[in-house]
C-alpha cells in the first residue's frame, strides 16, 4: 500500500523522540500531551510518514 520513506537515522530519532514524550506521562510535569509521542514512535517503527507521503518527502534510499 505504502512504501517507506523513513530513512535509518530519522527512524532512530522519531523513535527516541517519541519514548521520551511518553516518558513524560509518567515522570517529570506527568502531563498527558505525552501521549502526542505515541505519532512519531509508531512512524519510526512502521517507517511511514503520512505527511512525508503528502509532501514527497523520503529521507530512506531509494529501492
Amino acid at each position: 500500500m505504502f512504501k517507506a520513506n523513513v530513512g535509518g537515522i530519522d527512524r532512530l530519532l522519531r523513535i527516541a523522540l517519541g519514548i521520551v514524550l511518553i516518558a513524560l506521562v509518567f515522570v517529570g510535569p506527568k502531563t498527558p500531551w505525552g501521549w502526542i509521542g505515541v505519532i512519531p514512535l509508531v512512524t519510526g517503527f512502521v517507517r511511514i510518514c503520512p505527511l512525508y507521503t503528502l509532501l514527497g518527502i523520503r529521507t530512506c534510499p531509494r529501492d
